[in-house]
């Protein structure tokens, strides 16, 4: 079911049609209200402009004198500062129904971006998908769609939510785009995309490939083109999405790097470079297969810390992490990002030389505030870092005492994270003091109590307060719940998913969420997809519930008794 951020492309069209192929009117006008503003304000401004002319002009007048003349000039430049000026021309390509495919046929590479305008995600990202644009402007098309006016492309391409962005080569689809969605790290992901799996370097390109600010990793070959050469090459193109590939048969770099005639190497960023640990690893295995190469760059790519940013956190997050925040900027401040980097990496090694497992990484508490929110954090500017830790099962740390320049505060968090010593954190509303309700009111703190209650079969829904759909869904399900008000086995509940931890294995995209938790399998929740009418609800129940439904009937109104005919005197 489409939630606050899913709508389905043909459902949207149907809302207005103000754009390509829709139905003229103003009761259909797609545009937004900002817009329509705006276009009556140019409106009303040209109509005075002109008005003001004719008014400053009256018939048969005398030739202007030239005080009159420089007033009524003066007139003119007010009125038409206030009529508004288009932009420069976008540097991003609109296509529709009826020139998608045209528009993409001899095109090798392009990205896609279906989206509606009335999207606060789509919004949210236009600023970075134009600058993205503007600097791939000759290198790779950045095409958009606007589903809202062109649903037979977004249903033919399976487009259910915004934005949806997809790579497409000579005008047919290659895939998902899953890569970052900020200027650079688009710029960057589709510049792997687009020119070769790896590099071809001589002595000349060689230190500018390995200078740049991420991972670079290089094949040497005596000789091109053998079997070592060939595997390499097919491990670039597999991994090329995520790291950056050059090779070489310069016999000068080949001596230097590897003697042995054949080899690869990874080089980490020079900007991280630091005293725990080589700025190069040596790829160690004698023979180079794909399943190797990429073994080796997950173990290796980011070292013992790196600095974990919006283009890079989906391959270091999800696993057991601890985030350092602090005021990390290699742009402005290079030396003071490193200073407290190094500190964490200082305390990190000794743990990890010590056996004990963890991920560390450096990141800006600018960029990362939402999370820092999530720990219960301040985002504020300080001068030491905040930390905290959120393991691959999503249980989270938050280290109390400051950070100290001597990393002991540091280590002694550790230790007791180590050791078993620190309570979780939940981000997590008050208990209800009463919770008598029809539908259970459900927070972090007695998630467990309600729904996972041995014995009992639960349907959570995890809604936001500001979801239009949740509003629209609430009576209704305030209705599921009365009616199964009465049935000992099945629990109706809800939960503020903006206010409160979702823990593991929820997993809550987009809102409403409903979950049905049957008993007897609290690990294995079932996602709810169906209809979000009361019988939909209980049609659902029917099939899943552990024990059918007990349902309180609706009232029905009682009948007036006939009174009796009464008998003439």
């Amino acid at each position: 079911m489409s939630g606050c951020h899913n709508a389905d492309p043909a459902t949207v069209s149907r809302r207005g049609a103000g754009g390509r192929g829709g139905t003229s009117g103003s009761s259909l006008d797609s545009r937004c209200g900002e817009c329509r503003r705006k276009a009556r304000g140019a409106s009303a401004a040209a109509a005075a402009a002109a008005s003001l002319v004719v008014l400053s002009r009256p018939l048969a007048s005398p030739p202007l004198s030239a005080p009159r003349g420089a007033m009524e000039a003066l007139l003119l430049l007010l009125v038409a500062a206030l009529v508004p000026r288009p932009g420069r021309a976008s540097d991003v390509i609109e296509l529709g129904d009826d020139d998608f495919e045209s528009g993409l046929a001899d095109r090798a590479l392009a990205l896609v971006e279906f989206y509606a305008p009335w999207c606060g995600h789509c919004k949210r990202l236009a600023p970075e998908y134009e600058s993205a644009a503007t600097r791939l402007n000759g290198i790779v098309p950045l095409v958009k769609v606007d589903c809202t006016a062109n649903s037979n492309t977004c249903n033919k391409y399976g487009v259910s939510g915004y934005p949806t962005l997809k790579i497409f080569r000579n005008g047919e689809e290659s895939g998902t785009y899953d890569g970052p969605r900020t200027a650079d790290g688009i710029v960057s992901h589709l510049k792997k995309q687009a020119g070769p799996a790896s590099v071809a370097l001589r002595s000349e390109s060689f230190e500018k490939f390995i200078s740049e600010k991420d991972a670079a990793v290089v094949g040497f070959f005596k000789e091109l083109f053998g079997d070592a050469h060939s595997e390499y090459m097919k491990a670039a193109s597999n991994l090329r999405d995520h790291y950056r590939f050059g090779h070489t048969n310069d016999e000068a770099l080949v001596k230097k790097y590897e003697p042995d005639g054949e080899g690869l190497i990874l080089f980490r960023p020079q900007h991280l470079s630091n005293k725990f640990e080589d700025d190069l690893v040596r790829y160690p295995e004698d023979k180079i297969t794909t399943g190797k190469i990429k073994k080796f760059l997950q173990e290796n790519i980011f070292g013992i810390c790196p600095h974990m940013t919006e283009d890079n956190k989906e391959l270091i997050q999800g696993k057991d992490l601890l985030v350092a925040y602090y005021d990390v900027d290699y742009e402005k401040n290079p030396k003071g990002s490193n200073y407290w980097r190094n500190r964490v990496m200082k305390v990190a090694k000794g743990f990890l030389d010590s056996g004990h497992k963890l991920n560390f990484a450096v990141a800006s508490r600018k960029t990362f505030g939402h999370e820092l929110a999530e720990f219960g954090l301040d985002s504020s500017s300080e001068d030491v870092p905040v930390v905290a830790i959120r393991t691959a099962k999503g249980e989270k740390y938050v280290m109390q005492e400051e950070f100290s320049r001597d990393g002991k505060a540091l280590e002694r968090f550790l230790q007791d994270y180590f050791d078993g010593k620190l309570k979780r954190y939940l981000k997590s509303e008050p208990v209800p003091e009463s919770n008598d309700g029809p539908v259970k009111v459900v927070v972090a703190e007695n998630f467990d109590e309600i729904v996972n209650a041995d014995g009992k079969d639960v349907l959570v829904e995890f809604y936001a307060p500001w979801c239009g759909h949740c509003k629209n869904l609430e009576p209704k399900y305030k209705e599921l719940g009365e009616k199964l008000s009465q049935d000992p086995n099945i629990i109706i509940a809800k939960m503020d998913a903006t206010a409160n931890d979702v823990p593991l294995p929820y997993e809550v995209r987009g809102f409403p969420t409903i979950y049905f938790s049957p008993a007897g399998s609290k690990d294995s929740p079932k996602k709810y997809e169906g209809g979000r009418e009361v019988s939909d609800f209980i049609s659902y129940l029917k099939r899943e519930a552990t024990y059918p439904p007990i349902l309180q009937e609706d009232e029905k109104p009682k009948k007036k008794k006939k009174s009796a005919p009464k008998e003439d005197l």
